[in-house]
């Protein structure tokens, strides 16, 4: 009995070789967290003194109302129950999205915190750009918010993959694994008791 415990030890250890490597490397970079601030970074439009007072009347079902300046002028951001809405603080009807050289500029103007992360603009695909260094930049129009991405971004995400043992793209098969990992784990260490108590016995 005992060297079928001591044989099934080795086994398991055998199979979580690589598993457990994982696991000790990717939870070393998430404890230190080299280069999250840069790749986690939360890029914002950036806001300016509005150049004139604007009255605005709020509608009924306005929940939320925020009146704020940019390089393209002066945006009003509504919430209501059933939408957020972005719309022209004088006319009230929505604000028509920025051209190529506006959104460029938009995107400009918040690089400017951080140009060394974001380069240049090289290419414009409607409310989304890619950087001279690699990072993809959108912008949701409506609620006028900035989301970036990088290859560091894609490669922390890719370590989380491997640490939570999603190996595949199909989640069911993930949380096989999952559960499999850890049985095999609980396993290993029960098995690991069991052979040092034993010998004592």
């Amino acid at each position: 009995m005992e060297m079928k415990s001591r044989k099934l030890h080795k086994i398991i250890g055998l199979t979580l070789v690589l598993p457990m490597l994982g696991w000790t490397l990717t939870g070393l970079v998430f404890f230190i967290k080299p280069g999250y601030q840069g790749a986690y970074e939360q890029l914002s439009v950036k806001h300016h003194p509005l150049s004139q007072g604007l009255n605005v009347t709020p509608k009924k079902n306005w929940q939320e109302v925020r009146l704020v300046n940019t390089i393209l002028g002066a945006h009003l951001l509504v919430k209501s129950s059933h939408k957020v809405e972005h719309l022209d603080p004088v006319s009230l009807l929505d604000k028509p999205a920025p051209t190529n050289l506006q959104f460029k500029a938009l995107l400009n103007d918040a690089f400017s915190d951080n140009q060394a992360r974001y380069g240049d603009i090289v290419r414009v695909d409607g409310l989304s750009a890619q950087t001279s260094t690699g990072v993809k930049v959108t912008l949701d129009w409506h609620s006028l918010t900035l989301s970036q991405t990088g290859q560091d971004t894609e490669l922390i995400n890719l370590l989380y993959q491997v640490h939570y043992l999603q190996w595949t793209p199909f989640k069911g098969i993930n949380q096989v694994l999952g559960i499999f990992g850890l049985l095999l784990l609980i396993s290993l260490t029960v098995l690991g008791v069991r052979l040092y108590i034993k010998p004592r016995s």
